[in-house]
């Protein structure tokens, strides 16, 4: 067999492949013996029939037709192989020689993965969230310790924003009474939107003794609208104590509020350097996704939008639900999920072309320790023998697509390791600063109410990405993409 390959525009290439006659007979006796076992003929067994007997009652040209099609895939692909061309879509295959008879020849024109560079990887910079609590930082936290031993005290005035209001409140829709929107001596605090907007707005400005009447627009703008009739009965402001040794003595294990205040710092800080390191792949992923300088092809960006789609239908179909169920469960629209999807896919997309002119542009190889170590790796997570799973990649030949991923993946690691990192102020961060103490374990569980929801937000938009317990970045370098 006889191949080249030519470049053309629009990111394709051509292969042409020419298959000598001899060669390609070995394709059509391979089609006669699947034909064989195919139809019945009288005097033999299924698939025992001679070719010559198939040819004179078939014709050769049936056989022909299904060598072609059984076997072009082949030479293609050995084609691919051997030109070493990084396809990115089906092929479109012309025959332009030997359809009826002798050698054959066939063009294929494929999309390819553009080769992209990435202009100033190496000096890159990120921003990051300082990862020590600043003073403002604790000041606030401070605040929400205080506002939970907050005192209620009636006042003699008009009601504000954030004020305590005691009502009667009775809603209606249609002249129907609505048990779920009526109730007697209520609290409500103005400006939390609790009910309706327009709760609010009625409500500020309004002392007690006033009756209010109006009317709101229902949350599901095709039903009728709701009507409201509301008597205020008192109006409490919000007292906060003062933020002495005493109160920090009274509301957590410390004797003084210094006390207080310096393991605030200590643990929003573990907290703030938890979120600085997780941070760190997404930031530097979009900034290197920031220099690729190509167009990426609508192949790719296709390709990995039903790759995560893929993807999250089985982690709902684990979870016993179908994609329209969460959708209608989440409210999201469909529309928006799939441009949503389109938007992540894209950016990952370009990342991936990203890294992969890193490692052009390092030389980065992948020795035999390095690829056992990732057999060992995949081997820990799926709990089988790391010889099992190297034989899987190679029954499957797909030791090359696992190079490619680990090549990816020492990639990023480089350029996490040379990105330089400042915060918001522009201040450079040392990356000894992001390192957690010894006993960093134990921050979510003994931090703050407030403190430790801020870690396991974090934690759970690290691991929300298309795929399941992998920061994006991670995922995207680890998928198999070669």
């Amino acid at each position: 067999m006889k191949t080249s390959v030519e470049e053309l525009e629009d990111n394709k290439v051509k292969l042409s492949v020419e298959v000598d006659e001899q060669e390609f007979e070995k394709a059509v006796d391979a089609a006669f013996r699947k034909i064989a076992r195919e139809v019945n003929i009288p005097g033999f067994r299924r698939g025992k029939a001679p070719r010559r007997l198939l040819e004179t009652r078939l014709g050769e040209g049936v056989a022909r037709g299904e060598a072609l099609r059984d076997a072009i895939p082949d030479y293609y692909a050995k084609a691919v192989t051997d030109h070493d061309v990084d396809v990115i879509a089906a092929p479109e295959i012309n025959i332009t020689d030997g359809e009826d008879v002798g050698p054959v020849s066939f063009e294929a024109v494929v999309e390819v993965r553009p080769i992209a560079q990435v202009p100033g990887y190496d000096s890159l910079r990120i921003t990051i969230p300082a990862p020590v609590a600043s003073d403002e930082d604790i000041d606030t936290q401070i605040d929400r310790m205080l506002a939970q031993h907050a005192d209620l005290v009636a006042v003699d005035r008009p009601a504000v924003e954030g004020d305590y209001v005691t009502i009667d409140i009775a809603g209606s829709q249609n002249e129907e009474p609505l048990e779920g929107l009526t109730a007697q001596d209520y609290s409500y605090e103005i400006g939390t939107g609790g009910i309706v907007p327009e709760l609010d707005e009625a409500l500020a400005g309004a002392s007690a003794g006033v009756e209010i009447v109006f009317d709101a627009d229902h949350p599901d703008p095709d039903d009728d609208p709701l009507h409201f009739e509301v008597t205020v009965k008192e109006v409490k402001e919000r007292v906060l104590p003062e933020p002495t040794d005493e109160w920090a003595a009274e509301a957590s294990e410390f004797e003084t509020l210094a006390e207080l205040r310096d393991d605030l710092a200590s643990r929003m800080t573990k907290v703030r350097k938890m979120q600085a390191q997780m941070s760190i792949n997404d930031k530097v992923s979009d900034a290197l996704a920031g220099l690729v300088n190509v167009e990426v092809p609508e192949a790719l960006v296709s390709g990995e939008m039903q790759q995560r789609l893929q993807d999250f239908a089985m982690r709902l179909q684990a979870q016993g639900m179908t994609l329209d169920q969460w959708l209608e469960s989440s409210g999201q629209d469909s529309q928006d999920f799939v441009d949503s999807l389109r938007d992540t896919a894209a950016r990952a997309a370009k990342f991936d072309l990203a890294l992969r002119a890193v490692v052009a542009a390092e030389q980065i190889e992948v020795d035999d320790d390095d690829l056992e170590a990732e057999y060992v790796k995949i081997a820990d997570q799926l709990q089988l023998e790391p010889k099992a799973v190297r034989k899987q990649f190679e029954d499957a030949d797909q030791v090359s697509a696992l190079l490619g991923d680990v090549r990816r993946s020492k990639a990023m690691a480089f350029i996490v390791e040379t990105v330089e990192i400042v915060d918001e102020d522009g201040n450079v961060i040392d990356r000894a600063d992001l390192e957690p103490p010894p006993d960093d374990d134990d921050t979510v569980a003994e931090a703050p109410a407030d403190v430790a929801g801020s870690v396991e937000d974090s934690t759970d938009e690290a691991t929300a990405v298309a795929a399941g317990t992998e920061t994006e970045a991670e995922t995207e370098t680890e998928e198999g993409t070669e």
